[in-house]
């Protein structure tokens, strides 16, 4: 399996298994049959609702003695309600709790954009709750969160920290405070429609490692997060030609373009077939001519706008300090 080194020399897997979306009583199952079949990276969050049984799911295979705790990368997330200093280190207990481990492997902050703690809805949610409770992105409060996040590397538990859905913009206000550590990774949506090329560029310079999230173009979104105009990624035509020219299907070159590109890429399913099938995506090599016809893609869609995070009034784009389409 194809690895990638952090800058503080961590060894990860390219290829991860996510559970986003995965329906309880699926979810722990799939990461169960995942580590079963030779995936060595799982990543998690605490706000995808099924951390305690993606716990029972880890005891139960490192119960059976065949995988190692130390042999597999996992990653979760801190979420936005719990981005104040103060509440980081009670988040990142409890979700080792839920996990039943002693420590992360790595360990994002989930989004740039604050929501306050007294919210008690999911999202989405009301205009209302929207003007209470969405704090949204401030310099400050982001720099007091990272801190926060050093202190847990300190402490044993988590071994590397990073960050999720950031910019070059924020990203380079990150910096500007010279922390003790500079971010591993930025777990962002990634693939041929959203290339990210000059975020990509940029991350590099820094250090930091690229993962993507959404690689497929998760045509299993959230409704709210769905669009007519959306082009459908596993429809192009460029990348299904190539699939079929290397008997591979259309997800199995999506995830090897990330993987060649030097990127972490994570892959999710509960279906069985489609786990093995992601996994055989390291055996397909597409050559110069398959990543140049790729990289000439000129359609472009973000399935994933994150406009929940918006102040009332405040224009998408702004999320993403105009690198929307970049």
């Amino acid at each position: 399996m194809t690895t990638l080194k952090f800058a503080n020399g961590i060894a990860v897997p390219a290829l991860g298994f996510g559970t986003w979306l995965a329906a309880k009583g699926l979810v722990g199952a799939s990461v169960k049959k995942a580590l079963e079949c030779g995936y060595k990276h799982i990543d998690c969050a605490h706000v995808y609702g099924n951390e305690e049984e993606v716990g029972e799911a880890f005891k139960s295979v490192w119960d059976a003695g065949q995988v190692k705790r130390e042999d597999v990368f996992v990653t979760s997330k801190l979420w936005v309600k719990d981005m104040a200093k103060d509440d980081v280190l009670d988040a990142c207990k409890l979700t080792l709790k839920n996990l039943q481990l002693e420590y992360l492997d790595l360990y994002l902050i989930h989004l740039p954009n604050q929501l306050s703690k007294e919210l008690t809805t999911g999202i989405p949610f009301t205009e209302e709750d929207r003007a209470k409770h969405v704090i949204g992105y401030t310099d400050e409060g982001y720099w007091q969160c990272w801190q926060a996040m050093e202190e847990l590397v300190e402490k044993g538990l988590v071994k590397s920290i990073g960050v999720s859905n950031m910019t070059i913009k924020k990203i380079e206000a990150l910096l500007a405070h010279n922390p003790k550590i500079v971010p591993a990774s930025n777990q962002v949506e990634l693939h041929p429609y959203l290339p990210q090329r000059r975020l990509k560029e940029y991350c590099e310079s820094k250090g930091i490692i690229m993962t993507a999230f959404s690689p497929l173009g998760n045509p299993g979104r959230p409704d709210g997060e769905k669009r007519e105009s959306d082009a459908v990624l596993m429809e192009d035509d460029v990348i299904k030609g190539i699939a079929q020219k290397h008997k591979a299907t259309v997800g199995q070159v999506l995830l090897q373009w990330n993987i060649q590109d030097g990127n972490l890429v994570l892959a999710k399913s509960t279906q069985e077939h489609r786990i093995l099938e992601n996994l055989a995506s390291q055996n397909v090599k597409l050559d110069n001519d398959d990543v140049t016809a790729i990289n000439s893609i000129t359609t472009r869609a973000r399935y994933l706008t994150q406009k929940w995070g918006l102040k009332t009034g405040q224009p998408v784009e702004e999320l993403w300090d105009g690198e929307f389409f970049n």
